[in-house]
């Protein structure tokens, strides 16, 4: 059994200290950078763009693991993967031509990645579960950090680990929204395989040992 994955979530970092941010998660246990882009219209916030993800793989050390939360993400599949991304999730809600956008982000050498709201049912991944590396299901709406956890997730983590089962697909299940050492087991043993954390890691007194933890729990 492949052990479950960490990915604290730099939108919640201290942008005041974004490299001291950075070199504590180089030196956690956690197994990758989480970076949410987002453009003010799919969702309703602006995070970061460009310069500050060029900014952020100058230091890290780790997979950058990007979650793009924008319309017409086409548009910049080869800049992401020019600044230094290993994982390229797109949202199947902002995608018109979904297949298409994952082979270009596969042609660019970035794994690809599926995101779906929370309220996208799991069978519209269907005809394309086979093409992609990854699913991330939102466990809270996207375009905010801190907000609570949507319990329904687990339902959807199950579902679609039956979907990858029954189609023999090779793809993680990532969960992004509301994670904590409260439901990190029960995310795993729904059918996880990496967990985002951001609040619950970048607000805890104790970043390191928050990490440690919330691995050591995942992988129990």
């Amino acid at each position: 059994m492949s052990s479950k994955l960490i990915a604290p979530s730099l939108l919640a970092a201290d942008f005041g200290n974004l490299q001291r941010d950075i070199e504590m998660v180089n030196s956690s246990e956690a197994d990758w950078f989480h970076i949410d882009i987002m453009d003010g219209v799919f969702v309703p916030n602006i995070s970061y763009g460009m310069p500050v993800l060029k900014a952020i793989s100058k230091h890290a050390k780790k997979t950058i693991d990007v979650h793009l939360m924008i319309v017409d993400p086409d548009r910049y599949i080869k800049t992401f993967s020019d600044l230094g991304s290993d994982i390229l999730t797109v949202h199947y809600e902002a995608c018109t031509h979904l297949h298409r956008t994952v082979q270009a982000i596969k042609a660019e050498g970035m794994k690809a990645g599926v995101a779906l709201n929370p309220h996208t049912n799991i069978n519209v991944l269907e005809d394309i579960i086979n093409d992609i590396d990854l699913v991330l299901i939102m466990s809270v709406n996207p375009g905010f950090g801190g907000q609570s956890f949507i319990e329904n997730t687990y339902n959807k983590v199950k579902q679609l680990k039956q979907l990858i089962k029954d189609k023999n697909a090779n793809v993680m299940i990532e969960i992004d929204g509301g994670v904590t050492n409260k439901n990190a087991k029960q995310l795993v043993d729904a059918g996880a395989d990496a967990l985002v954390a951001g609040s619950y890691v970048f607000k805890s007194d104790n970043q390191i040992e928050t990490i440690k933890d919330l691995k050591a729990l995942a992988n129990s």
